[in-house]
């Protein structure tokens, strides 16, 4: 037979209105037994038709009013005249040259494993050329001797040159004849070179 308690605890069971303990309690009780299972979901069935039958609150105004504002902006979209293509560029006055940040070709990977350069000017007259060069995580190039002088600037990453350590916005010049120590990157770096003609990696990348 069930008893009062029982039946307060099933009726809050279906209500969901137990506490986690509570509720795992009175599922280890009605559990073995047949009869008070069968009342608990008498109960749980009749929350669920009063739960559907129970009309849903309206939203508030100021939520219907900003989904249709967005509904009509999403129209509004849908509806619009596609947009003007842009023209074709027209072609360049004589002497000037443009390299896109998209433009991925040109790379050529050094004998060090993991180093890449890319020869974007090239000024015989004057004998210097511009490079882009690339080094990636982990990669070390080693100890060398300028043959001439040269610039360099830090795009992305990391470079250390011997025992100072450059990043980002960093600009190093070094004589001809000059040494350096061994070069590695931690996180990978790209930098922007400034050679004479005259140095082997103008002449591998022109190769």
């Amino acid at each position: 037979m069930i008893s009062e308690r029982q039946q307060e605890q099933a009726s809050l069971y279906a209500l969901g209105a137990l506490s986690p303990s509570e509720a795992r309690t009175f599922e280890s009780e009605f559990s073995g037994d047949p009869e008070l299972a069968g009342l608990v979901r008498e109960l749980q069935s009749v929350m669920t038709l009063v739960a559907a039958a129970t009309p849903a609150p309206p939203p508030p105004p100021a939520l219907k009013e900003r989904i249709l504002r967005q509904v009509d902006e999403l129209e509004s979209g849908r509806n619009a005249s596609p947009p003007t293509p842009r023209p074709p560029p027209r072609p360049l006055p004589a002497g000037l040259s443009f390299l896109t940040a998209v433009d991925q070709g040109g790379w050529k990977e050094l004998p060090v494993p993991g180093t890449y350069i890319k020869l974007v000017s090239l000024e015989r007259d004057r004998g210097y050329a511009v490079l882009l060069g690339k080094l990636d995580p982990g990669a070390r190039y080693p100890a060398h001797r300028n043959v001439g002088a040269e610039d360099f600037y830090i795009l992305t990453g990391d470079l250390v040159v011997g025992d100072r350590a450059m990043g980002a916005g960093d600009f190093h010049h070094a004589d001809a004849g000059s040494e350096h120590e061994e070069n590695y990157s931690v996180t990978g770096c790209t930098l922007l070179a400034v050679l004479t003609t005259d140095d082997p990696l103008v002449a591998f990348a022109m190769a």
